[in-house]
């Protein structure tokens, strides 16, 4: 079942001698459940891309469909809705706000849709990312690697349509670097989460199911990891 189809999208910055093609004529299809790395140079277009997928900056042109909603024809109030519930976002640096605990960063998604959390589920989910004896705990003591588990359950809490890694692992040294790519590879597994990662390391890219590779804002392959 498809649940993200990109046709044709464009994303062009300046004019004249100063214009530059971000993007140029991008388009793929994700089924959901899949586990995607995208891969590319800086420069290539691969930060852009996830931004437009995200709902975060708009296309010069093109058409971004997640679970069939036709992004960019939302108002900027149903947007704003759709990145909250559709989404989840996980960043190189957290994100995580200093004065919450663990628990408080991973239902503020939930409480600021006016929703109660599920309980249970939050439970889960601490357990699941080794953080049941650090749910009082601020960011600033915790480790990288601890921070950047939370900032995965935050991007789960709503058991978004996608799950989008922005170099989840670039802050980290190889260790919390691999426990992390492992428990991206356990939500995709348990939770059937889509997940697509922005990575600069192809090493990494091979835990995905399929790597797309940009080069100056095309893709030039579209591959299955054996």
């Amino acid at each position: 079942m498809e649940i993200l189809k990109v046709e044709n999208l464009c994303k062009v910055y300046g004019k004249g001698d100063t214009k530059v093609d971000a993007l140029d004529n991008v388009s793929f299809t994700v089924d959901k459940g899949e586990f995607i790395a995208i891969v590319g140079s800086s420069g290539s277009g691969k930060s852009t891309l996830l931004h437009i997928l995200g709902g975060v900056d708009r296309p010069t042109s093109g058409k971004v469909y997640v679970d069939g909603i036709d992004v960019y024809k939302l108002n900027e109030t149903n947007l704003a809705i759709f990145r909250r519930r559709q989404v989840g976002l996980i960043y190189q640096f957290y994100n995580l706000i200093p004065i919450l605990n663990v628990k408080e960063n991973m239902t503020l998604p939930i409480l600021l849709d006016n929703k109660k959390p599920d309980e249970k589920y939050l439970d889960e989910l601490i357990e699941t990312l080794g953080l049941a004896n650090r749910v009082g705990h601020l960011p600033n003591e915790l480790s990288g690697g601890q921070q950047q588990r939370v900032s995965i359950g935050r991007a789960l809490m709503n058991r978004p349509a996608i799950l989008l890694a922005d170099e989840p692992t670039g802050n980290l040294d190889s260790k919390a670097s691999r426990e992390i790519v492992e428990l991206l590879k356990l939500s995709n597994k348990k939770y059937k989460q889509t997940i697509i990662m922005i990575t600069h390391d192809h090493n990494l890219a091979l835990n995905a199911d399929r790597i797309i590779t940009l080069e100056d804002g095309k893709i030039v392959s579209d591959e299955q990891v054996k």
